[in-house]
């Protein structure tokens, strides 16, 4: 009896503790709605399921890797290779194609090397597209601030990190040391906008280059410019390399590049994504359409001809891709059962939430 009573006696002191915790919780609550307006702080339970937008890459296969279907709006995104293996191809096409949705576009060239014939070859308009030349890091990442904030952007593209010359260094001499100055603007820039990022649902693409650590004998002695914010507060990271070349009898015609997804937030990471870029043209899609098609069985492959149901595509991958080309509602059937068959329609925002905090942290 004695036992029952001090049981009783305990759950009803815990009772009454849980009760004025509540209590306590809810007036803090109450307090903070009052002073940062409604849904400062939520319940996830409270939270409605969400799709992840994307912004296409232009790579099916890519947009596969991903996980999402594309590149995640509301998110910074770096892509880092050596020279010539394609960054700056891969966000024009993402560019493009945030324009065909009706998006608006900024290009933030801090190199000083756009070239405006080449983006329109790639589908880009060039009348509305935004493109700023800054002459210091400072301005050019407070101008990207500026059009995030605006909330009328849908993409916003840094070209590159590497070039953004902080202004006491283009004030200085030549040979003078500035140590840490670009890495402690990138990350003053970074925890200023992402936040602001995530309100306008405009998505940072940054590009970025290779340096090599001295005396490094294990591992990868590759790095890249800017310090290590952007590795931290980058959602996806891709890793983008040419990996053969492809040609015509003698002549180059383009490179066959594969992109790794070193970092991702919002699915499984360490994906890898094989496509051909085609001098002059870009990404070429119809050669990812017959790659990923004959895959999965959706193309079928005899000896060196290529079939669609009923439709004989051609003999050879150049000739598959020739009739694709001049076939587009066929193309465009081919990519839809594609994506049907890799890309999930919905994507939970808890789930990616959960994949966020669950994926570590990996230094590259």
């Amino acid at each position: 009896m004695a036992t029952e009573k001090s049981n009783k006696a305990n759950e009803a002191a815990q009772e009454k503790a849980t009760s004025e915790r509540q209590k306590a919780l809810d007036t803090a609550l109450a307090q903070i709605e009052r002073q940062f307006g409604k849904g400062s702080v939520m319940k996830m339970s409270d939270r409605q399921n969400q799709i992840v937008e994307v912004i296409p890459t232009g790579s099916i296969a890519l947009d596969i890797a991903l996980g999402i279907g594309g590149l995640p709006r509301g998110r910074i995104v770096e892509i880092y290779g050596p020279e010539s293996s394609g960054k700056t191809t891969l966000t024009l096409h993402a560019i493009a194609n945030a324009q065909a949705a009706g998006g608006i576009c900024a290009f933030i060239d801090a190199e000083h090397a756009f070239d405006a014939e080449y983006a329109k070859k790639l589908g880009v308009d060039i009348d509305a597209l935004l493109v700023s030349q800054p002459d210091t890091g400072e301005q050019a990442l407070e101008i990207m601030d500026m059009l995030i904030r605006s909330g009328a952007l849908d993409l916003v593209v840094v070209d590159s990190v590497a070039a953004l010359v902080p202004r006491a260094e283009i004030e200085g001499e030549m040979g003078d040391s500035h140590m840490g100055l670009q890495a402690r603007l990138m990350s003053q820039a970074l925890r200023k906008v992402t936040g602001a990022l995530h309100q306008s649902k405009t998505t940072a693409i940054f590009i970025n280059q290779l340096r090599e650590k001295i005396g490094v004998f294990f591992g990868s002695p590759e790095t890249t410019t800017g310090g290590k914010a952007l590795k931290f507060y980058a959602s996806v990271r891709l890793d983008i390399r040419r990996i053969e070349t492809l040609k015509d009898g003698q002549d180059a015609v383009g490179n066959r590049t594969r992109v790794k997804v070193v970092k991702n937030k919002m699915a499984p990471p360490f994906k890898q994504a094989e496509f051909d870029i085609i001098y002059g043209t870009g990404i070429s899609r119809e050669g990812s359409l017959i790659d990923l098609g004959t895959e999965v069985g959706i193309v079928k492959k005899s000896g060196a001809w290529y079939t669609y149901e009923a439709d004989q595509l051609g003999q050879g991958k150049e000739n598959a891709r020739t009739f694709l080309i001049d076939n587009p509602d066929l193309a465009n059937e081919i990519e839809a059962k594609i994506r049907a068959h890799f890309v999930p329609i919905e994507v939970d925002a808890d789930l990616i939430a959960a994949i966020d905090e669950a994926t570590a942290e990996v230094d590259f």
